[in-house]
């Protein structure tokens, strides 16, 4: 049976079906494990303790089995996670084809003067500089951002991100490289100091495992 807005294990589950989940993730809190017990608590590893833990009507899964794509931990907003082997197949395969749609709302410094474009730079991780990740036009992978400017607030712009491509801290990136307006509370890429990271998921889209209906889900941001 579906179920909406709850919160489960500290996570606001959005949407729940037998499939999968649709959860809304606090900054702060890592998408999948990381390396090292004291990064072992994450929104995968909580929901599969909810869901699974103790539970005898189904084959339970590890915690990575739910995970189809992740956002940085610093990033809140919605991600989806997949409750059995075949909807994670299902829904992985969808974001490797850049099927689903993924929207962000972000404050970055300055007033940026262009009302909406695209970004385009390719993107490698600086292996000299972990996790930073640098612009290179040479051996860098294709990154693509679509963005639209929102409102411009006195000394910042709220904008809207629409990326095409997945790379790691890439609306962060582009943000900083591309548009020449750091997100705030990103020391990483030169943002100014904030109580947070201010990038949010806030709208996702994609198709129902085993099923040709396109589902939509919203969260405002929190800032």
């Amino acid at each position: 049976m579906d179920r909406t807005d709850f919160i489960l294990a500290g996570i606001r589950v959005v949407h729940r079906t037998e499939r999968f989940a649709v959860v809304e993730k606090p900054s702060g809190v890592l998408s999948v494990p990381g390396i090292g017990p004291e990064k072992a608590d994450c929104v995968v590893s909580r929901l599969h303790a909810a869901f699974y833990t103790g539970s005898a009507d189904r084959a339970p899964l590890g915690p990575g089995q739910l995970v189809v794509h992740r956002l940085d931990m610093d990033t809140s907003g919605l991600m989806v996670v997949a409750l059995d082997a075949d909807a994670q197949r299902e829904l992985s395969l969808q974001f490797e084809e850049r099927k689903p749609e993924k929207r962000y709302v972000a404050l970055v410094a300055g007033l940026v003067r262009d009302d909406e474009g695209t970004i385009d730079l390719p993107m490698r991780l600086d292996i000299t500089n972990r996790p930073y990740q640098i612009i290179d036009h040479v051996q860098g992978r294709a990154a693509t951002t679509h963005f639209r400017v929102l409102t411009r607030e006195t000394d910042r712009t709220r904008i809207e991100f629409r990326p095409v491509t997945g790379r790691t801290h890439q609306l962060r990136v582009h943000a900083c490289y591309g548009l020449g307006h750091p997100i705030l509370g990103d020391p990483l890429y030169k943002g100014s100091p904030a109580e947070r990271l201010m990038l949010h998921a806030s709208y996702l889209s994609f198709l129902a495992p085993g099923g040709a209906a396109r589902l939509e889900f919203h969260s405002p941001a929190p800032f």
